[in-house]
C-alpha cells in the first residue's frame, strides 16, 4: 500500500525557482549542450541520479532545461517533456501569473495534443495521455 501512496504522490515544480536558479547559474560548456538539446541531459544524468527519489530527480533535470533565454511556453513544454520521460502522467507547475487561453492552447498544440492543461489560479495541471504501446 505504501508504495501505492508513494507513487501517486503529486509533483508540483515552482516555475519562479527554475527561473531564479537558471540566473545564478555558472555555466560550463557541458550546461549549455544540455541546454541545446535536453535529451543529451536527461540520458546521461538520469542513469547517475538513480539513488535520488523520482521528485528530486525531476528538479534536477529541471534546472537543466529551463533558461531565462526561452519563452515561458517553451520552458513549460520542456518541463512537460521532462515529466514525460520520467513517466509522470499527472503533475502541477506553479507559476508567478496566470496563463492567458492563447498559451495554454499553445501549450497543448506544441504537445501534440497529447496533454490536457488546466489553469487554476496561477497553478497549470498537467495530465498527460500514457504514451502509445503502454
Amino acid at each position: 500500500m505504501r508504495n501505492n501512496h508513494a507513487h501517486s504522490e503529486r509533483v508540483c515544480l515552482d516555475y519562479m525557482d527554475f527561473l531564479s536558479a537558471s540566473c545564478k547559474k555558472q555555466w560550463r560548456f557541458i550546461d549549455a549542450i544540455y541546454g541545446v538539446m535536453p535529451i543529451f541531459g536527461m540520458v546521461l544524468k538520469s542513469e547517475a541520479a538513480e539513488a535520488q527519489t523520482r521528485k528530486e530527480q525531476l528538479k534536477a533535470l529541471a534546472l537543466q532545461v529551463v533558461s531565462t533565454q526561452l519563452s515561458d511556453e517553451i520552458n513549460i513544454i520542456r518541463l512537460i517533456d521532462l515529466a514525460r520521460q520520467q513517466q509522470l502522467e499527472v503533475f502541477d507547475i506553479q507559476l508567478p501569473y496566470a496563463l492567458n487561453a492563447e498559451q495554454l492552447a499553445a501549450i497543448e498544440k506544441k504537445c501534440a495534443n497529447q496533454v490536457m492543461v488546466t489553469q487554476v489560479g496561477e497553478r497549470i495541471t498537467i495530465t498527460a495521455q500514457p504514451p502509445a504501446g503502454n
